[in-house]
């Protein structure tokens, strides 16, 4: 064991966040720690790091275990170092070293002869190198480039980064530590796509264990071999990705009820016994017996399933023209890095668009652009009956603290009576005394839904929302895209949640060489089109290798002007009677029917290559860890094949062409 909690309670006042739970985090272990928004998820890692202690119960650690700890709390951390020197912390004894061995040079320089010095110097660089303190520049600029940076931000200082992009920064700093334990609080809260595929990848290979927070279906499930879930003040663990979870929780739930109803109905046929019989002389003894048993008996607790319900229902008082909103010739640039060039854009009515991308390329720049809140050259025009609301991270730093709820909602005005926005509280877990909670103390979730109430209040037919899943647990995210889907208004949204995008969205706006690109259909279709692109690129590719390989002396081919040039190529001059070698000539036959096999054996590896891909990309293929161990090995095994092949189709080309001249 590493790390984990014996027979642990733990309370917040009169709040119990768990009481008597036992878990232990194993060598290997990768575990999605979930639960409802305000269960105490969080608290949970902090209980685990020592910064809260537990009323009962002990922590255990192991006496070597190192731990990893990202958490929001790290934002307040600031410094003038650039980003590549922030993520250089993680090596603190390579950078000791590295100090001890420019100081003992510069005291060799002095004192040559010193064989004191000299061996402390030879040491130094023993050390230097078994720390593989060599390549520690190489390391952090790889993560970092994986997390999303530049060659350019790499020599940015730290402190000149939005809180978004100081997250990654910590986030390299912990994965170059390398710990036994890595504890991540909502890792993905703060990443792009293409940055949270390069972190699965990593965590794939981590050699250390894992503990997510995070409300991302698709990460949990491609990343955990366990889920602990934190529910009513207890720990229930299940051995496998988030799907089995699901599966496997409906089948305990199903069980417990069986067996509850089962009870009843034993106790119901044992107390009519006594009711019938207790009174009679010759049954007495034994309905009295009967009596001492029930009252021993261990009762199975009904199930009653707690799960806090977003009851979001959309009034829409205007319906808008055909067309909402259209970008004609738009162009942005913040200094050098250029954002839109010229870019078209339209927003019809009906419309539910996911602006997807990387970081950087411009999304919520582009949203705020359709809102009207960035300026920018070119046109954007507003169509008819539009009632547009915008919904963006920064409200939340923008609710005020001292506010109660209640007061919150009723300074956005909404011109809705306190009875209104109380119900509209209520659709949002804010039920009786609840709305009078003050701001700063709501959690992270909390904030998040009171200013989405604050954004659907107005009964506005445009949404624009910018990542309005961070800060929800999983429960809300699903009952907010059944939401959206019923919604008859008109959504863009940006969203790193993958499970999000393709429960809502039915275009896809991506920003591709600073235009918008719009693809019409889902998410799910999207990544399937995208696939089938890069196939199709790649064969491409490989059948211009291939026949430049069949006919190299294309390459020197003279064009002129489209006409065709007829190339006659000169006869080789052969001596008088020069005998025939039969065997080279045999030998070359031979050559040329292996390269032809081995041209058909590479295109059939090529198949077997893509299907294997496509089955190792379905998420379905993930919820049976064996199943996916399989699909991996024998991609490796196809991969390996594949490159033999190609490297002996090379060999046996180069012979062809040798044995031709």
């Amino acid at each position: 064991m590493l790390i984990g909690l014996q027979n642990v309670t733990f309370e917040f006042g009169a709040r119990v966040i768990v009481e008597d739970a036992t878990w232990h985090i194993q060598p290997g272990d990768r575990i999605g720690l979930i639960g409802y928004n305000g269960t105490g998820k969080s608290t949970l890692l902090k209980v685990l790091v020592g910064e809260y202690t537990p009323s009962k119960g002990s922590v255990e650690k192991g006496k070597d275990t190192t731990i990893g700890y990202l958490h929001q709390d790290l934002l307040s951390f600031d410094t003038n170092d650039t980003i590549t020197e922030v993520a250089l912390g993680a090596f603190e004894r390579v950078r000791q070293v590295e100090k001890e061995i420019e100081t003992l040079g510069y005291e060799l320089e002095k004192d040559p002869e010193n064989n004191d010095l000299l061996i402390r110097y030879t040491d130094a660089l023993h050390e230097l190198d078994v720390l593989d303190g060599y390549n520690i520049h190489h390391k952090a600029e790889e993560v970092l480039h994986g997390l999303g940076f530049s060659n350019e931000d790499l020599v940015r200082p730290y402190k000149e980064f939005s809180g978004g992009w100081r997250m990654r920064v910590l986030l390299c700093k912990m994965i170059l530590q390398q710990p036994d334990v890595l504890l991540l609080d909502e890792p993905t809260n703060h990443l792009d796509l293409p940055s949270i595929e390069w972190l699965e990848k990593y965590l794939l290979h981590y050699q250390g264990s894992v503990v997510i927070v995070s409300h991302d279906k698709f990460f949990l499930n491609r990343m955990v071999n366990k889920i602990v879930e934190v529910y009513q003040q207890q720990l229930h663990i299940y051995s496998g990705d988030y799907n089995y979870y699901e599966t496997e929780k409906a089948l305990r739930i199903e069980m417990q009820q069986k067996a509850f109803e089962n009870q009843q109905d034993y106790i119901r046929q044992q107390e009519r016994f006594i009711e019938r019989f207790k009174a009679k002389a010759s049954k007495a003894a034994q309905a009295q017996s009967i009596q001492k048993r029930l009252d021993k008996i261990e009762k199975i607790e009904d199930v009653k399933l707690e799960r806090p319900d977003l009851r979001i229902n959309f009034q829409l008082e205007k319906v808008p023209g055909k067309v909402l909103v259209e970008l004609k010739n738009a162009s942005k640039s913040f200094g050098k890095i250029k954002i839109l060039e010229a870019a078209q854009a339209e927003i019809e009515r009906g419309d539910k668009i996911a602006l997807i991308g990387a970081n950087g390329k411009g999304k919520s720049t582009v949203l705020r652009m359709v809102a009207g809140n960035e300026p920018f050259e070119g046109q954007r025009v507003w169509g008819h009956n539009v009632e547009e609301s915008f919904y963006a991270q920064h409200q939340l730093e923008a609710l005020t603290l001292t506010n109660t709820i209640l007061e919150e909602l009723q300074q956005c005005g909404s011109k809705k009576t306190d009875v209104e926005l109380r119900a509209l509280l209520g659709a949002f877990l804010f039920s009786g005394d609840d709305v009078d909670k003050k701001i700063r103390v709501l959690s992270g979730g909390e904030k998040a839904r009171v200013a989405l109430a604050k954004t659907i209040v107005s009964k506005a037919n445009f949404l624009m929302l910018d990542e309005p899943t961070n800060h929800l647990d999983m429960h809300s995210v699903e009952l907010l895209a059944e939401a959206l889907n019923k919604y008859e208004g008109t959504i863009i949204l940006v969203s790193h949640d993958r499970y999000f995008i393709s429960k809502t969205a039915n275009k896809i706006w991506e920003i591709v060489d600073h235009q918008i690109k719009e693809f019409k259909g889902t998410y799910q279709e999207w990544v399937e089109w995208n696939e089938r692109m890069e196939r199709i690129k790649e064969e491409e590719a490989r059948g211009k290798k291939q026949e430049t390989r069949k006919n190299p002396e294309t390459e020197n081919k003279p064009l002129v002007e489209n006409k065709k040039v007829e190339i006659v190529e000169p006869v080789k001059p052969t001596p008088a009677n020069q005998p025939i070698d039969r065997e080279k000539q045999k030998e070359l036959q031979k050559l040329k029917r292996r390269l032809r096999n081995l041209e058909t054996e590479l295109d059939n590896a090529k198949q077997e290559k893509i299907q294997l891909e496509a089955a190792l990309g379905d998420p379905s293929n993930y919820s049976d860890p064996k199943k996916f161990q399989v699909l991996e090995a024998q991609y490796k095994q196809a991969q390996h094949k594949w490159d033999v092949m190609n490297k002996e189709y090379e060999e046996v080309f180069e012979k062809v062409m040798e044995a031709d001249v």
